[in-house]
């Protein structure tokens, strides 16, 4: 297996962190085998990147024979759009190494946690294409084929979750055009990929509303859209098992929302 380590330089001097994980090609089994790729952009409210939505949930993906990447992008100090640039060049850097990676670069997922969620649905819409542009960008040549949410920040409205806002926006967290730019329920068209999205209903932390909206939008835009809503489970269940329940609790071991990525996994293999 090839094991990729790269840092990505922010557009204001910070370092992301991208990691890859590349299962070897391999006589013995499918030579020349091209595979899907996931990259996964963890949660933490744009304050930090979990690890627990990240290389657990990488491992589990891969398994099921999928590259998955990862990206840490820059948080708290970083403002909106550095953690979108950062995306923007993790997905050229997967579609250009493309042969190298044995991926195939039209079958490439982004798969976003919470705050995460609201970053791979920024890349995945038309929500940042002029700030992606202006950096250098063709946003057309770095959006997804699919996008995959848990738990998504969706809304800067009255669902929000405020931290994440106040976060990726800094200073400019009252400039309201602004925050209807990042409102992604209001950039679903014809150029968004098709979307898988769980939530569980009594998130208290981002409330399931942000899921519902995104799926209104969808469904006026004509995107096809696969909802999974699990009656219980706090926010940031992340695979809802032991293996990344915050130091150990009990609340984050959900059995009824632990299918998730089986569901997942059969989504992305109906689209791809």
């Amino acid at each position: 297996m090839q094991y990729i380590q790269k840092t990505i330089i922010g557009i204001d001097g910070s370092e992301a962190q991208f990691v890859g994980y590349v299962p070897d090609d391999s006589p013995d089994l499918q030579p020349g085998r091209v595979r899907a790729s996931i990259l996964i952009l963890p949660g933490g409210g744009y304050v930090m990147t979990s690890d627990r939505e990240a290389e657990p949930v990488a491992l589990r993906f891969l398994a099921k024979g999928f590259n998955v990447f990862v990206l840490r992008y820059s948080v708290r100090r970083s403002h909106y759009p550095v953690a979108l640039v950062e995306s923007a060049e993790a997905m050229r850097l997967i579609r250009t190494n493309a042969e190298a990676w044995h991926a195939d670069p039209e079958r490439i997922a982004v798969m976003g946690f919470s705050a995460g969620g609201h970053l791979a649905a920024n890349l995945a819409t038309t929500a940042g294409d002029d700030d992606l542009h202006e950096h250098g960008y063709d946003p057309d040549e770095v959006r997804p084929n699919a996008l995959m949410l848990a738990y998504p920040v969706i809304t800067s409205g009255e669902y929000a979750h405020r931290g994440s806002f106040q976060y990726l926006l800094g200073a400019h967290d009252h400039d309201q055009a602004l925050r209807d730019k990042l409102s992604i329920e209001k950039h679903i068209d014809a150029k968004t990929p098709p979307v898988f999205v769980w939530h569980t209903m009594n998130d208290a932390t981002v409330p399931v509303e942000n899921t519902l909206m995104l799926i209104a939008a969808c469904r006026a835009a004509d995107v096809s859209v696969e909802a999974h809503l699990f009656p219980e489970g706090r926010h940031g269940l992340s695979l809802a098992n032991e293996e990344t329940a915050y130091h150990g609790s009990a609340e984050h071991i959900v059995p009824a929302v632990q299918c998730w990525p089986e569901l997942a996994e059969a989504w992305l293999r109906r689209l791809f």
